[in-house]
């Protein structure tokens, strides 16, 4: 049984490693290069489904009628994700063309192409239908502006726990969002477009201009290696970042940590965890993400639970209910 739906993007990422970015005009040598699936919804349903049962997760997005849309859909498949609800059209399949350099720091072009056709009028097949009317959580990340309104107030009618990444639409601010972030239970967001959508840096401070359009809205900030923090109407907690060296490990690749993030906070949510477990869980997977090189080098179930059981930080939740 599908428990959550994810809606966005699929993408075929091209990866280009260097040891470091080019200036403007210049030339710098590809040490390695990569193709592999992407697209943050795809690398969220994915995320997701490594740690719940398969097919407790489905992906709604496009795919052009291409070689890249027959590949996409038997990797989803290989992984446990339905994808009954992948709208094939008449254009291109979307694809990233990311440089990564040795520091795994990243730049990212993308040709959204397909992406762009998940139109509010598809919600309504009968398909795409029942996986929302049959989840428990819809997770929405880059589809359309109409189609994620449309979507973001289906499933608040239905009774579905609303969690987005508005990411790139961040910078529209909270003037042309609030119709869509009244719908919303989770807003999850890293430390830059918190600042294009509240005009402000500090969580907390952006989490008062939110609450201005939702009063329950629970903001999740992506901080990094500093680690993450959520705000809400009762309160607010912080997880500290988590120190890869000490565990024997280094950073090769930050593309996809905050959908892995994303991905085992809205499974460990579907799976009954509570805010503080969820962001914990959360935290830990977008961390072991950066030690891998594949975009969705997100960890499994028992992956996670490993480093659950050995990673002791000396303080793993700092409550912040004072500062609200």
């Amino acid at each position: 049984m599908v428990k959550i739906v994810v809606a966005g993007a699929i993408n075929w990422d091209i990866n280009l490693f260097v040891k470091r970015f080019p200036e403007v005009g210049e030339e710098v040598a590809v040490e390695r290069i990569t193709r592999v699936p992407g697209g943050k919804a795809a690398n969220v349903a994915v995320a997701a489904a490594r740690v719940l049962s398969s097919g407790g997760v489905a992906l709604m997005g496009c795919l052009g009628k291409d070689s890249i849309a027959e590949s996409q859909i038997a990797i989803l498949k290989g992984e446990g994700v339905d994808v009954s609800g992948v709208k094939l059209v008449e254009e291109e399949s979307g694809q990233a063309y990311i440089i990564i350099d040795e520091r795994g720091r990243n730049v990212i072009n993308t040709l959204f192409g397909a992406n762009l056709r998940l139109l509010p009028e598809d919600l309504l097949d009968p398909e795409r239908a029942r996986l929302i009317q049959e989840s428990a959580i819809v997770t929405i990340i880059d589809p359309p502006l109409e189609t994620i309104g449309s979507l973001a107030s289906v499933a608040k009618e239905g009774g579905k726990t609303v969690v987005w990444d508005s990411g790139v639409r961040s910078t529209l601010g909270l003037g042309r969002l609030k119709e869509v972030l009244r719908n919303v239970d989770y807003l999850v967001i890293n430390r830059v477009e918190i600042k294009n959508l509240t005009g402000e840096r500090d969580p907390l401070e952006a989490r008062k201009r939110l609450a201005e359009v939702n009063p329950e809205i629970g903001l999740v900030a992506k901080l990094g290696e500093e680690g993450c923090s959520m705000v809400g109407p009762h309160g607010a907690v912080e997880v500290p970042g988590i120190n890869l060296e000490g565990l024997g490990m280094r950073v090769v690749n930050t593309v996809g940590c905050g959908d892995a993030f994303l991905g085992v906070f809205v499974a460990s949510k579907a799976e009954g965890l509570n805010d503080e477990e969820a962001l914990e869980r959360a935290n830990l997977a977008g961390a072991l993400k950066a030690t891998r090189p594949e975009t969705r080098g997100s960890p499994t179930r028992q992956e996670l639970e490993k480093y659950l059981n050995t990673w002791k930080p000396k303080a793993r939740l700092q409550p912040m209910l004072d500062k609200i």
